[in-house]
């Protein structure tokens, strides 16, 4: 049973218990689905902005990147001599996506800190690993194998 079929047999639990009106399980279902898809284009939008990041310092397409990324070239091998610069390019992506998280209120400054700590480290091991395009943090680009779905490789 999947997690939307669990979530509505609570939901519908409710109704039958007179905790909840129907057309409160249809608002709180529909606020969940817009949020469910807002998070989706956000990942994209980083996703994206990330795959520029990587392509613009390399000067190569998106496409020959993926293409040479799934045949299991590591990043590094890709990247030849701009290897430290795009391991530099990437670290400001990610520090700048975390200032601008610190600056919503979506983290804390204890959590930025722990974010940043040793970026240039965990950017250089994924850079030089061949899978993927990458996951620092949670955000899996590319080749990784998901939350839940046992070690990488």
């Amino acid at each position: 049973m999947g997690r939307d079929a669990i979530l509505g047999n609570v939901l519908n639990g409710l109704v039958t218990k007179g905790t909840l009106t129907t057309t409160q399980v249809d608002a709180i279902q529909q606020a969940l689905k817009d949020s469910m898809s807002s998070m989706k284009s956000e990942a994209k939008a980083m996703k994206d902005a990330y795959l520029k990041v990587v392509t613009d310092t390399l000067g190569i397409s998106e496409a020959d990147l993926l293409s040479r990324i799934k045949a299991g070239e590591s990043l590094a091998a890709i990247a030849g001599a701009k290897k430290d610069a795009l391991v530099s390019a990437i670290v400001t992506f990610h520090s700048k996506n975390v200032d601008s998280a610190l600056a919503a209120g979506r983290i804390t400054a204890e959590q930025a800190t722990k974010l940043k700590a040793n970026l240039e480290e965990r950017i250089t091991v994924e850079v030089n690993r061949a899978k993927g395009l990458g996951k620092i943090k949670g955000l899996d680009f590319m080749g990784g194998r998901g939350h839940g779905k046992g070690p990488r490789p």
